[in-house]
């Protein structure tokens, strides 16, 4: 479900291209919106474990959007045939992923539209409606979670989501400009991209508030037994934002790819890459480092990182 050591990262936004803590955003063309590589299946499959063993931890729905999910299903099934017709194909008036079978045990879920979506994708699908509060989250399909809990953002604002963000929370310029790019948001696209370092190839890996609290006060280590190397996996999210033209409901997309920190020794740019990754990490203070899960393991990875650019 992740890439193995034999292939080099598809995305290297620690390369100084992606800064963390920064919006970021730059605009897409719409052929390059969804991304298939040959993690589908295994993807999908990982996909509808979750959706058979805590469908409440990976789905949510507030029952009027379902309209703007069926928009999201419709938007898929004329882009992923057109553009990839080697995976994806019409069956009918249904698009399949060709080699993923059909799980009955699902079939109640699949009612809802976005769940559906999402079996077509890698990506998690999440959707935002502008209310008097701002922009709600009032659906999202969130398999693959990034040290978070659907459960926890449902139904509330953007900058309450991002109130654990150091800088991102109620009140700050980011929050306010996040607001006003949901705002101007037409029919173009835009993504961004983030990462992390996590111990471990889980693509499921929730974290809750109170977790992140908690483990900033303790400041755990992700590697007890201090061995980057064969841990440490370098979790990139590829984010992109669409406002859907009938609803105007903004659809957030976060497609993961985890790769082995050591695959960046065999990487042609192997030091500039090791050199940029130190600096990021150097340059985080500490309510950055806590809210990453990195205090206790910066000086490691950077050690590693140093011994790649300067072996």
């Amino acid at each position: 479900m992740t890439s193995s050591d034999d292939q080099l990262p598809t995305h290297t936004p620690y390369d100084g291209s992606s800064k963390l803590f920064a919006i970021g955003l730059k605009p897409l063309e719409l052929d390059r919106w969804i991304e298939v590589d040959e993690n589908l299946l295994p993807h999908l499959a990982e996909k509808r474990r979750l959706y058979a063993e805590i469908p409440g931890s990976v789905f949510v729905e507030e029952e009027a959007s379902r309209d703007a999910q069926r928009e999201v299903l419709d938007m898929l099934a004329s882009h992923l045939p057109a553009k990839f017709p080697a995976t994806h194909r019409h069956s009918g008036e249904v698009v399949t992923v060709v080699g993923a079978p059909y799980d009955d045990a699902l079939a109640g879920l699949a009612e809802a539209p976005l769940v559906a979506a999402s079996l077509l994708v890698q990506e998690d699908l999440i959707l935002m409606r502008r209310d008097e509060s701002g922009w709600r989250l009032v659906a999202g399909s969130l398999c693959f979670p990034s040290s978070w809990k659907l459960t926890e953002k449902f139904g509330r604002a953007l900058q309450d989501i991002h109130a654990p963000v150091p800088g991102f929370g109620p009140g700050t310029r980011p929050a306010e400009l996040i607001n006003r790019m949901f705002d101007g948001l037409q029919g173009q696209a835009v993504e961004r991209y983030n990462w992390s370092i996590q111990s471990g190839d889980a693509l499921y890996h929730p974290l809750s508030d109170r977790q992140r609290v908690d483990r900033a006060t303790s400041r755990p280590s992700k590697f007890p037994d201090g061995d980057v190397n064969a841990h440490a996996f370098i979790r990139v999210e590829r984010q992109t934002l669409r406002k859907l033209p009938a609803s105007r409901d903004v659809l957030f997309t976060i497609r993961i790819h985890l790769d082995p920190l050591r695959v960046l020794q065999r990487h042609p740019d192997r030091a500039a890459l090791a050199a940029s990754f130190t600096e990021q990490l150097l340059s985080l203070d500490i309510e950055q480092l806590d809210y990453k899960g990195l205090t206790a393991d910066r000086d490691r990875l950077v050690a590693v990182l140093n011994q790649m650019a300067h072996p």
